[in-house]
């Protein structure tokens, strides 16, 4: 499956490697503002090269809309978006055609596919989250011009490292638009998207796989703020699930929890309720550990999710695998340009993902025109 939502759906395509990659995003509403800057901002943010933690792969990755703009806003038709690579280097991949990449998903599509694009991954690769981020940028805008709705990621944990910053130590950081592009201006000076305090202390963790040839991974948390009441169905459609599907069909993403999490199975009742109370005139909860949402429905309060992140699987140390063409167990060296660390560069697919479902859910539920937002 290439094509992700109901409504507003996002078909990707391309490879690491090949000619060019992009993104089509069709059940978007006619005019909603759009340009090519609103979808660049966001590649800029997940493009390698971005920080000294970043591959050396060199792509501005800029995007050129093709279709469904007239005038700077939508038409209600396709939107076409395509982004060239041009930095590949193919050769650095030849002699580990027939050794297949321990970590990476280089056997099972060889064993599903047979023909296999093996040159950095080809379909498999996490340079195919361009598409992801393209949809991810009109997504973005569309629910935060028709409902103010922010979608913002951060770095919680590197490693065995923990940060102090996340939603439940720092909730007043979620409570007005302006806390809210503080903590974004303050997220985006870090080079691991960390507002913790002992960032720097993440960064050494870092410094010191990268000196042993090795990676690390970590954990993300995203809070959407603004989300309206009664977003997500019961059962079968509810709204973790439906954000779960979205995040875990990301590259290197292991782990999902809503709210308190895994956390939660350690609490009383009493300590994991959120009681009610009324405020001025709305039913609201003293407290969100529910992560915004009950019976798989949105209650108002911030939806809080996490996603963890396995370690880079392209590594500089000597690892084992097995000739596909000889059947012999063999050293492999894995050589070309890798991050160390993909934690803040996966940051903005997330949010993109998430961004996509959310749009999807609102289109669907009727929260948003599904034709047009003349009105808006």
């Amino acid at each position: 499956m290439n094509t992700f939502g109901d409504t507003f759906r996002v078909t990707t395509w391309g490879e690491s490697h090949g000619k060019a990659l992009g993104a089509v995003i069709d059940g978007c509403p006619s005019n909603l503002p759009l340009t090519e800057n609103d979808i660049q901002y966001e590649l800029n943010r997940r493009r390698p090269g971005y920080s000294l933690f970043s591959t050396p792969r060199k792509e501005e990755d800029e995007v050129e809309i093709l279709s469904g703009i007239f005038e700077g806003k939508t038409t209600g038709t396709p939107i076409s978006c395509i982004v060239y690579n041009k930095s590949q280097q193919s050769k650095d991949y030849t002699a580990i055609k027939d050794t297949p990449r321990p970590g990476h998903a280089d056997l099972s599509y060889q064993l599903k596919y047979g023909n296999y694009d093996y040159r950095g991954g080809g379909r498999s690769s996490g340079r195919t989250t361009i598409g992801n981020v393209i949809g991810g940028a009109i997504a973005k805008k569309l629910i935060e011009y028709t409902h103010k709705i922010k979608v913002i990621g951060y770095t919680t944990e590197i490693g065995t490292i923990k940060g102090d910053f996340n939603y439940y130590n720092n909730p007043e950081f979620f409570e007005s638009d302006l806390n809210i592009q503080k903590l974004s201006n303050q997220i985006e000076d870090s080079v691991l998207r960390c507002p913790s305090t002992n960032s720097n202390e993440m960064n050494e963790y870092v410094f010191k796989a990268i000196d042993g040839k090795d990676s690390v991974g970590g954990v993300v948390e995203v809070v959407i703020y603004g989300l309206p009441k009664g977003i997500g169905n019961p059962i079968f459609n509810k709204l973790e699930g439906r954000l779960s599907s979205a995040v875990m069909s990301i590259n290197s993403i292991k782990g999902f929890e809503v709210g308190k999490g895994f956390e939660s199975s350690r609490l009383f009742g009493s300590e994991m309720n959120d009681e009610f109370y009324f405020k001025n005139g709305i039913i609201c909860p003293k407290t969100n550990n529910a992560g915004g949402i009950l019976g798989g429905i949105s209650t108002g309060a911030p939806v809080v999710i996490r996603a963890s992140i396995k370690p880079t699987p392209s590594i500089s140390k000597t690892q084992e695998t097995v000739n596909i063409k000889t059947l012999e167990t063999v050293p492999i060296k894995i050589g070309g340009r890798h991050d160390p660390i993909i934690v803040p560069r996966v940051i903005p697919v997330i949010e993109s993902m998430v961004s996509i479902t959310i749009a999807d859910l609102m289109i669907s539920s009727g929260f948003i025109n599904p034709s047009k937002l003349s009105n808006i």
